[in-house]
């Protein structure tokens, strides 16, 4: 079988290059991936692959049997949103859409995928099963379209047993792949807060509340989270971006806001970190004479790969790529939604190398500049499809 599908994978690289140019000049934002979600429709429809739409907004759901389809089920998931980057690279299927750029390799994952089931369906009278292959939209967006397309029951006729997903990165070279077993991805959740109070003359601080020092005293007081109140051993960020006291230089603003992202790799400290955030900048608001609203915004759960799963799909991948071209993943303080999958069912979220002779200099994720080299093509959607097979034996 391993031939056969190397075999296959090696015919389905024009099909994958083609798919992965026409996404990638054509990209849309998350939840608005109207014209993406029918490019996909018509290739499973091509290959006579069944499929659901419109699953928690764009989604879209392949449903592609072999031999005794109720034997197992197994489920394969890509994203399909773009972000709002403007591109600026000199490739020839570059994004036609202004503000709008597949920066993260979702345009990757979709044609990837494709491919995977182009090469399943090939051999769909040589294996037994259920394979559910999920296009998801917003990925990049809160609430995140793993967690629509959950509780608008994407699984609701066909329940899989595990679900495997993968991403592009830049930090390896084409034809490997990257594991990890446990955490590998923190939460990610938006925080939000608007500090209030009397403003005024700047040259009068003391008729007023001043807002603006009363903002940065909670900045830097919320920083003692992480570094008195966490477990040092528990990785942890809280950062803010945005800091807006919109006023004149002499004058002090009747409200401040204050926006950040808070991530963890622990779900218990991420429900503990929130309320010391509330705790703090209530407490510090007070004692400058100010209130603050505090809005936790939740974000993504953490990523947590089954580590029996993990390990089996490692070793597949080394049995299809060889040992020397599977590598350990690195934890990361990023995000994705892909963690409520891997709330409800055993899962694998994995990487697989990008980088090659064509884009040495490429920009890193969510640049203007990200360039998947094509030759990683030519393993993604075989070495997905060798542990889709695995995995349904």
């Amino acid at each position: 079988m391993k031939a056969k599908i190397k075999t296959l994978s090696n015919e389905a690289f024009p099909f994958v290059c083609e798919a992965y140019k026409h996404l990638h000049a054509h990209p849309e934002l998350s939840f608005e991936e109207v014209e993406t979600a029918k490019f996909i429709q018509a290739k499973l429809a091509e290959m006579n692959i069944p499929f659901r739409a419109n699953i928690g907004g764009t989604g879209v759901l392949g449903v592609l049997k072999g031999r005794n389809p109720e034997k197992k089920i197994i489920a394969l998931r890509a994203d399909m949103d773009a972000l709002p980057v403007d591109e600026e690279t000199d490739l020839s299927y570059k994004s036609t859409c202004r503000h709008r750029m597949h920066a993260c390799g979702h345009d990757a994952h979709v044609a990837s995928l494709l491919g995977t089931a182009k090469i399943l369906s090939a051999l769909k009278n040589e294996w037994e099963g259920t394979v559910l292959l999920v296009f998801q939209p917003g990925e990049e967006k809160h609430p995140g379209g793993a967690r629509l397309m959950l509780e608008d029951g994407v699984f609701a006729e066909y329940k899989p047993e595990l679900i495997i997903g993968q991403h592009a990165s830049v930090d390896y070279p084409v034809g490997t792949v990257a594991f990890r077993g446990g955490t590998i991805m923190a939460s990610a959740d938006e925080i939000y807060l608007n500090i209030h109070g009397k403003g005024g003359h700047a040259a009068l601080p003391h008729l007023f509340n001043d807002t603006v020092l009363c903002a940065a005293q909670i900045l830097v007081s919320l920083q003692q989270i992480k570094s008195r109140l966490n477990n040092p051993f528990s990785p942890m960020v809280l950062s803010f971006g945005r800091f807006i006291a919109d006023s004149a230089c002499n004058v002090i603003p009747n409200t401040v806001q204050l926006s950040g992202t808070l991530r963890t790799m622990n779900e218990q400290w991420r429900a503990e970190a929130k309320e010391h955030i509330r705790r703090i900048a209530t407490e510090t608001a007070k004692a400058y004479g100010c209130s603050c609203d505090v809005q936790p915004q939740d974000g993504y759960p953490t990523v947590d790969n089954d580590p029996q799963l993990t390990e089996q799909l490692a070793a597949y991948a080394a049995e299809f790529l060889g040992s020397d071209r599977v590598r350990t993943l690195e934890v990361r303080m990023t995000g994705e939604d892909f963690g409520f999958f891997t709330q409800q069912y055993p899962a694998s979220f994995y990487r697989f190398g990008i980088r090659g002779a064509s884009n040495l200099h490429c920009g890193g994720l969510h640049t203007s500049t990200f360039v998947v080299d094509l030759e990683a093509f030519r393993t993604s959607a075989g070495t997905m499809a060798w542990l889709a097979w695995k995995s349904l034996l």
